[in-house]
C-alpha cells in the first residue's frame, strides 16, 4: 500500500518543480474499467487549453478523490499532456450478515440500519471510509442497547471484475442486564420517585418484565432518565442542580449492571416580587397578573414562568398586538434563597387583517367555511379568534386535516395573511347491502345520507331498510345556516313498519307515517337550539302472546293513533375534532312533549354527555353519561312501544342487542321507563400498538349501565358492566370499528355478545 502513495507524492514533486505554467494539449485518463471517460472529465476543474500550474494539481486531485469513485488519484504532465492515473473503488456486489439472533428486535433494527444505509448497498461504489461509518454505527447501537460484548467480525472478497462482496458476522452477546439501582445526593425528593422517572431500572414482576424488558440496560433511555430528573429539579426551584450518571460492574459474559443516580440540589430558590414594565399601560394590572398565574413567594418554575410569559403574549395577540414580545429577567433578592421577577412587555405595531385564502375544499363551498371564522379580513387581528375558528371549521365534519398559517402581508408590514388548507374528508354515506343494527336488525339498505350536500352545508338523509323486522323509507333535509344569523331549518317525511317479534322485543306489528319540521336558532358560538314537531300516525296490532299482559293488552285494544309531538334540544359542542377530538365535551339536552291534541300523552326528557380530557403526550380521557327518562301523563301510561331498549355496540358492549332490562315470560326484551348509559375510555393513536395510522385509534373501555321496567322502582343492583378493547378506522371507504368485551356483571338470564364488527361504507 506505501508504494502507491510513494508513487502519488513522487507524481506531486515531478509537478512542482514546473514553475511555469503550461498549456494542456491533450488529456489522458488510465486505470478506468467501470466509469467512462465522460463522467471523470466532468469532474476534473480543467480542460484542454487551460494553462497548467501547480495549484491545478491539487484542484484535479481533491476534485476526483470527493466523488468518492477512487481509491487514489496520480497525476504527470510532460510536453503538454495531463496524464491521469486512477484506481477505481470497487462496486458492492452483495452485503451479507450471519448469526443475528431472529427473535431480536433489536436484530431487526440492525438489519434496518444496513438497509437504510445509503452508501453500503448493492451497485454502490464501495469505500473504506463509509464501511467504517456503518460499523462504527451498528457498535454504537449495540452499545446503547446494552450490548456490551457484541462483537462484529468482516469479510471481504474481490473479483476480477472489481466487485467486492462484504459479510459481516454478528456476536451478539448477552444484553446487559440491571441487578442494583440507587440514588446520591437527594433530599427532596426519595429514592423511589426518581428511579420512577426512569423507563429502565431493576426487574418488576417476571411477568411484566418479560414483556417489558425494563431490567436491559439501554443507554439512551437512561440519559434520557437523567433529563427527566433534572427537569423535575428544575421545576421545583432548585436552579444549581447537578445530576449525573455511573454505570458500574460492566462483564462481557452475563453482564450485570449496578447503575447510580448522583445529584447535588444546590438551593431551591423563591419568586420574590414580581415586577411589570414596558408597554403595559392598556391593560389592567390584575388581569396581566391572572393571566401570568406566577405568584409573589411560590417555588421558582421555569417551565410555569416560561408558559405564563406565553400567556400573557396571548392576551396582547388577542388585542391586535401579534408581534408583541414578553421578556423575563431576573434579579438577586435581598431575601436569602429568593429572586426578583421583571416581565418586560414590547408591544410593538398593532396587526389586522389583510387577506383570508382558503385552498384544499375540492367540494365544500368557500362561504361555508367563511361563516365559521371569527375573525374578518380588515379586522384586528386576534390569536384566540383564529383558534376558536379553526376549532369550529373541524366541528364541522367535513375536513380531515385543517391548517392554518399566516403570514406577514408583502405589500403591508403591519397586516397578516391567513392560509386555511382544508382535507376535505367523507361527509356522506351510501349504503346498499346487508346491515345489522339494535332498531332493525340483520336487513338490505339502500340509501343516501350527505351532510355537506354538493358543498352547501346542508344535510340530506335519503334511505330504504327492509328486513324481516322493519320496512322504513324516510327523507329529511335540514339547512343549518337557513338565515345569515344561523337560524337552522329542517323538515321530513317516512313511513315505518316494524315486527317487534323479530328485533326479540314483543309480539306486535307497528305502522307509522309522518312528517318532521323544525327550526333552530344558535345561543352561543359553541350552542344551539333546536325546536321540532313530529306529526304521526300510527296503527298497531297486538299477538295473542300479549293476551296476558294486561298493561300491553290495553294498549292494543284502546286503537290510539295520532301523535302530536313536539321536542325542544339543546346542544353545545366545545370538542376540538369532529371525527377524532382529544379536548372538549359535548351536551346534548332534550325534552319532548306529546300533545294532548292527539292521542297519546307522555313526555321524554334526555342528557347526552361526553367529555374529553388529554391525558400524557397523546392519550385522551373519554368520559359519557346518558340518561333518558319517558313516562306518560294526566294519568295515561307510556305507550309500550316507547320504550327504551339497551345492549350492543352503541350501548353496553358485551350484552347482545335489545337484551337489558325486565322480560316478558317468552324471554322477549320488555323495555323501560329510564335508560342509564355511562363509559369510561382511554383513547390512543395507533402507534401505541406499533402502527403509523393517524386515522386509527384504539381504546380500553369500561361500560356500565342498564333499563329499568319503572321509573318508580329503580334499583341499582339492575346495573350491568363490562369492559374490553376496540378500536376505530377512518378509512377511505368509511369508518370501521370492532371491540372485544367481557360482560363484568351480569345475570343468568343475560345474552352476551364478545365481539362485534361494524363497516359503513361513504364517499
Amino acid at each position: 500500500m506505501y508504494p502507491k502513495y510513494f508513487l502519488s507524492f513522487i507524481s506531486f514533486l515531478v509537478i512542482s518543480f514546473s514553475s511555469f505554467s503550461e498549456v494542456v494539449e491533450k488529456i489522458d485518463i488510465t486505470g478506468i474499467s467501470n466509469i467512462d471517460r465522460g463522467t471523470i472529465l466532468n469532474y476534473l476543474p480543467l480542460e484542454v487549453g487551460d494553462d497548467f500550474d501547480l495549484n491545478d494539481s491539487y484542484k484535479v486531485r481533491n476534485s476526483l478523490l470527493k466523488t468518492d469513485l477512487f481509491s487514489d488519484v496520480s497525476l504527470s504532465f510532460n510536453d503538454g499532456v495531463f496524464l491521469v492515473h486512477l484506481s477505481e473503488n470497487p462496486t458492492i456486489k452483495f452485503v451479507e450478515f450471519n448469526d443475528y439472533k431472529e427473535d431480536l428486535v433489536l436484530s431487526e433494527r440492525i438489519i434496518g440500519l444496513l438497509q437504510d444505509n445509503s452508501q453500503i448497498k448493492i451497485g454502490k461504489i464501495f469505500t473504506e471510509q463509509n464501511f467504517k461509518r456503518l460499523l462504527d454505527e451498528i457498535k454504537a447501537f449495540y452499545i446503547d442497547n446494552g450490548f456490551y460484548g457484541a462483537e462484529i467480525s468482516t469479510k471481504k472478497s474481490l473479483d476480477q471484475s472489481n466487485r467486492i462482496g462484504i459479510e459481516l458476522n454478528f456476536k451478539e452477546g448477552k444484553p446487559a442486564r440491571i441487578k442494583e439501582f440507587t440514588t446520591s445526593g437527594n433530599s427532596y425528593y426519595d429514592n423511589d420517585f426518581i428511579i420512577d422517572l426512569f423507563d429502565i431500572g431493576t426487574p418488576d414482576w417476571f411477568l411484566i418484565n418479560y414483556f417489558s424488558e425494563r431490567d436491559q440496560f439501554k443507554k439512551s433511555e437512561f440519559e434520557a432518565g437523567l433529563e427527566r430528573v433534572k427537569s423535575k429539579y428544575l421545576e421545583s426551584g432548585f436552579l444549581d442542580v447537578k445530576v449525573s450518571g455511573s454505570v458500574f460492574d460492566v462483564k462481557d459474559e452475563n453482564t450485570s449492571l449496578s447503575l447510580k443516580v448522583n445529584i447535588v440540589e444546590g438551593k431551591q430558590y423563591f419568586v420574590d416580587s414580581i415586577e411589570w414594565s414596558g408597554d403595559i399601560e392598556n391593560i389592567e394590572k390584575s388581569k396581566l397578573i391572572n393571566t401570568f398565574g406566577v405568584k409573589s413567594g411560590e417555588i421558582f418554575s421555569r417551565s410555569k414562568i416560561l408558559k405564563g410569559a406565553n400567556k400573557v403574549k396571548g392576551l396582547f395577540s388577542n388585542f391586535g398586538y401579534a408581534k408583541s414580545s414578553v421578556i423575563t429577567l431576573l434579579e438577586p433578592s435581598d431575601k436569602e434563597n429568593y429572586l426578583k421577577l421583571i416581565v418586560r412587555v414590547e408591544k410593538k405595531n398593532k396587526m389586522y387583517v389583510n387577506r383570508i385564502e382558503i385552498s384544499g375544499n375540492t367540494t365544500t363551498q368557500d362561504d361555508v367555511i367563511r361563516r365559521k371564522l371569527l375573525i374578518l379580513e380588515g379586522q384586528e387581528f386576534s390569536q384566540s379568534q383564529l383558534d376558536e375558528s379553526v376549532k369550529n371549521i373541524k366541528r364541522l365534519g367535513y375536513f380531515s386535516d385543517v391548517k392554518i398559517q399566516t403570514k406577514i402581508s408583502s405589500k403591508n408590514s403591519d397586516k397578516f395573511d391567513i392560509f386555511i388548507t382544508v382535507e376535505e374528508t367523507k361527509t356522506g354515506e351510501f349504503s346498499i347491502g346487508l346491515s345489522h343494527s339494535n332498531a332493525s336488525g340483520a336487513a338490505f339498505n339502500t340509501g343516501i345520507e350527505q351532510n355537506n350536500i354538493l358543498g352547501t352545508g346542508n344535510v340530506l338523509n335519503a334511505k330504504f331498510v327492509s328486513s324481516q323486522a322493519v320496512e322504513e323509507l324516510r327523507f329529511y333535509f335540514k339547512n343549518p345556516y337557513f338565515t345569515n344569523d344561523g337560524d337552522s331549518i329542517s323538515y321530513g317525511l317516512f313511513t315505518k313498519s316494524t315486527d317487534a317479534s323479530k328485533l326479540d322485543i314483543s309480539s306486535y306489528l307497528l305502522d307509522e307515517t309522518g312528517v318532521t319540521l323544525g327550526y333552530g336558532v344558535p345561543l352561543s358560538k359553541t350552542s344551539n337550539i333546536f325546536a321540532e314537531n313530529t306529526i304521526s300516525n300510527f296503527s298497531l296490532t297486538c299477538s295473542e302472546k300479549f293476551s296476558g299482559v294486561l298493561y300491553e293488552q290495553q294498549q292494543c285494544l284502546d286503537n290510539k293513533s295520532l301523535d302530536f309531538n313536539l321536542s325542544l334540544n339543546y346542544t353545545k359542542n366545545t370538542l376540538n375534532d369532529f371525527y377524532n377530538p382529544t379536548k372538549g365535551m359535548k351536551n346534548v339536552l332534550t325534552s319532548a312533549i306529546a300533545l294532548p291534541i292527539g292521542d297519546f300523552k307522555y313526555y321524554k326528557i334526555e342528557s347526552k354527555n361526553s367529555y374529553y380530557q388529554p391525558i400524557f403526550d397523546d392519550s385522551t380521557i373519554l368520559t359519557k353519561l346518558n340518561f333518558q327518562l319517558a313516562q306518560g301523563y294526566g294519568n295515561e301510561d307510556l305507550p309500550f312501544f316507547k320504550r327504551y331498549f339497551g345492549g350492543g355496540a352503541s350501548s353496553i358492549r358485551g350484552f347482545d342487542f335489545n337484551s337489558l332490562g325486565a322480560k316478558y315470560p317468552d324471554l322477549n326484551a320488555k323495555g323501560g321507563e329510564v335508560s342509564l348509559l355511562s363509559s369510561f375510555a382511554i383513547i390512543s393513536p395507533a402507534n401505541i400498538i406499533g402502527l403509523d395510522n393517524d386515522n386509527i385509534r384504539v381504546s380500553a373501555f369500561l361500560d356500565a349501565g342498564s333499563i329499568f321496567e319503572k321509573a318508580s322502582n329503580f334499583d341499582l343492583s339492575d346495573i350491568r358492566a363490562s369492559s374490553g378493547l376496540a378500536a376505530s378506522w377512518l378509512t377511505p371507504i368509511g369508518p370501521i370499528g370492532i371491540f372485544f368485551a367481557k360482560p363484568l356483571i351480569k345475570k343468568t338470564s343475560d345474552t352476551t355478545q364478545t365481539f362485534a364488527f361494524e363497516l359503513g361504507t361513504s364517499f
